[in-house]
């Protein structure tokens, strides 16, 4: 589930579509082929504004993450949600949930792959886990 509903717009309608699919998408520049996050305007090596989609690897590491303590709106438990930092492997970084690990066993470094939340009343989105 994710931690807040996630809805489309324009801009990211081929991000999601994506998702749905179980496919993680990046931008890549058409100039000079560098590969950037999905939610960039522009390259982030040369600047420039053509950017196509392409399929990312889902091959990640974990740079740094939260826990997040809160309860259940539906039966009151306690909840534990790692929000993480990830590095993919093809380079650009990912705000996303870490899943399938207890808190205390997460560490910087974590070997991680991604996998796909399709939580009902929201966008499929990107989570990843121990790999």
């Amino acid at each position: 589930m994710p931690i807040v509903p996630v809805a489309r717009d324009t801009a990211s309608a081929p991000f999601y579509d994506g998702t749905a699919r179980e496919e993680l998408l990046l931008r890549r520049c058409d100039a000079c082929s560098s590969i950037s996050a999905p939610n960039v305007e522009s390259c982030s090596a040369c600047g420039g504004t053509a950017l196509s989609w392409t399929p990312a690897s889902g091959i990640a590491q974990l740079v740094t993450w939260t826990v997040v303590h809160g309860r259940s709106p539906v039966d009151g438990e306690h909840l534990r949600i790692v929000a993480g930092l990830v590095e993919l492997a093809e380079g650009p970084w990912l705000y996303a949930r870490i899943v399938d690990i207890a808190p205390e066993d997460v560490t910087t470094g974590l070997a991680l792959a991604v996998g796909f939340d399709h939580a009902e009343g929201s966008e499929t989105v990107p989570v990843f886990r121990p790999a």
